[in-house]
């Protein structure tokens, strides 16, 4: 998962990249960055998260920084100071299938037309098929593995078609209109055109989100796109609108906003996983408040758990796995009326690791992100609550800590069905033999990670948890539960490689560990 911003500020003496930099920040979350613990050097290199922001000042010229670890790890103040200009676009990602080298940190560039910076968070499903055609028929260079770059020269091919000396706005939504004809996947992207202005637009299916904002100034209005209304929240912009399926938005240099709907006909079916696990509590997504979905989460969870265990009820506590389950955990208590307590102390310095290079470096990491109080442990029955199981390397590791706290009875419950299908819209799942649902009943689940029961919100449950907040809403992309692909031309075929690109020990190679940055701007960052 990525997370993407775009800044243009009304007054052109004023330097872009502060804000950017604030807003990748608050979207350090959607990303996975712990590569600090690596099991070895080569996965130590290969899989680098990323984070980068382009500027544009006078005359157009460009100024770049960008590369591999957190946002606060490749920015310091001297390197902001050097990205002038007025407007900008920021990136910060982790790699997903086949995007692991360094080399492919974003935003990325072409001079050819016009100067176009682009950024973008998301998959598509037919990049073979796309790049075969930027090859052998548009005739343009495609130099990474990543998707971002061919969304980027389909664009730039389109805008080349005009043949113009300086473009406008319909040559620009014309060029998007040709995105949406010929690619396929979820995709939200930011782009800037050197001297124009900057560009916010999303998949006809609206899967990934984005949104813009505005911000009163002495000079005018600014104005901000980010994947998440946080980020305009915490830089003091307002009216934060999503963007449809199938719209683009242009703001010009001159702060004329002009927004269309070029897929009138798109169904809209945004990730139900964004409300699960991705989005930060306090972002508002499509109308629908991540924190209220994740309360009423918690309350269908209740539900599943009376159902399960009806007149046997013998759940003395009730402790969350920090920090995305907290919220979903509390009202479940509350409903079933047993006590809440914190029993798990998460060490912040350790990230995600569903997507942690190797197994073996996988169930190390656990131990490290989480420690057992005892004294909420010991000779308790205790229902653990997670957000949603993957691996199950993490549950595995968790039940077994609280055996070793002390408690009588492990039951882990989770607000997500099981997980028994691939992401193919930008979300790394492991392959579908890793998951630890794939091909298992419940019970075999609870024996695989040591478990005395385990229990899984229902899908109904799940959508209705988020619908009942935006009832125009009636379709979602949930393949990771129910492998339905709202796109499209996801067959056997595609499933298969994307396995193979995404099994551990396949993302990258010895060769992208050494390789040189790409060709591009100058990276003040060296």
């Amino acid at each position: 998962m990525c997370g993407i911003t775009a800044l243009l500020l009304a007054d052109q003496n004023l330097m872009a990249s502060p804000e950017l930099f604030e807003g990748l920040g608050m979207l350090q979350h959607r990303v996975y960055t712990s590569v600090n613990t690596p099991t070895n050097a080569q996965y130590s290199a290969i899989h680098q998260d990323a984070a980068g922001i382009v500027t544009c000042g006078n005359k157009g010229r460009l100024y770049q920084i960008k590369g591999s670890g957190m946002v606060r790890d490749v920015f310091d103040q001297p390197k902001l100071e050097q990205l002038v200009g007025n407007m900008g676009v920021g990136h910060v990602r982790y790699p997903t299938a086949g995007t692991s080298s360094s080399s492919e940190a974003q935003p990325f560039y072409v001079n050819s037309p016009y100067g176009i910076t682009f950024a973008h968070n998301g998959n598509l499903v037919n990049a073979e098929e796309l790049r075969e055609y930027l090859d052998q028929d548009a005739h343009r260079h495609i130099n990474t593995d990543s998707d971002s770059e061919l969304l980027l020269n389909i664009f730039a091919n389109n805008l080349q078609k005009t043949g113009k000396f300086r473009i406008n706005e319909e040559d620009i939504f014309t060029a998007i209109k040709g995105i949406y004809d010929v690619c396929q996947g979820g995709y939200a992207c930011v782009a800037m055109i050197a001297g124009f202005g900057i560009i916010g637009f999303r998949d006809p299916h609206g899967i990934r989100p984005i949104g813009f904002a505005k911000r009163s100034s002495p000079k005018g209005t600014d104005y901000m796109f980010a994947s998440e209304s946080v980020v305009c929240d915490g830089c003091s912009f307002l009216d934060f609108e999503d963007l449809k399926p199938g719209e683009a938005v242009i703001v010009n240099k001159n702060k004329t906003v002009t927004r269309r709907l070029l897929v009138p006909e798109a169904s809209f079916s945004p990730c139900i996983f964004e409300y699960v696990y991705y989005s930060r509590p306090d972002s508002i997504i499509d109308g629908i408040s991540v924190y209220k979905a994740r309360l009423a989460m918690g309350e269908a969870l209740a539900d599943q758990v009376l159902e399960t265990f009806g007149a046997d009820m013998d759940i003395d506590v009730i402790i969350p796995v920090p920090d995305t389950s907290r919220v979903a955990a509390l009202q479940t208590a509350y409903k079933l009326d047993i006590t809440y307590r914190e029993g798990f102390i998460k060490n912040r310095y350790i990230g995600r690791t569903f997507i942690m290079p190797g197994q073996a470096m996988r169930k190390k990491t656990v131990r490290r992100k989480f420690n057992a109080m005892s004294l909420e442990f010991a000779g308790k029955n205790v229902l653990i609550v997670d957000d949603s199981i993957v691996r199950g390397t993490t549950s595995k590791e968790i039940v077994q800590m609280a055996r070793d706290a002390g408690a009588k009875k492990v039951y882990l419950a989770s607000c997500a069905p099981e997980i028994r299908f691939p992401n193919v819209y930008g979300i790394d799942m492991p392959s579908p033999h890793e998951l630890v649902a794939y091909n298992k009943t419940e019970d075999q689940i609870a024996q695989a990670i040591g478990a005395d029961k385990v229990i899984f919100q229902d899908l109904v449950g799940l959508i209705s948890s988020c619908q009942k907040f935006n009832p125009s809403i009636t379709s979602w992309d949930a393949s990771v539960f129910d492998g339905k692909y709202v796109t499209g031309r996801v067959d056997q075929k595609y499933l298969k490689r994307l396995e193979n690109l995404r099994a551990d020990g396949n993302k990258g190679s010895f060769e992208d560990m050494q390789s040189p940055e790409t060709l591009g701007l100058h990276n003040f960052n060296l």
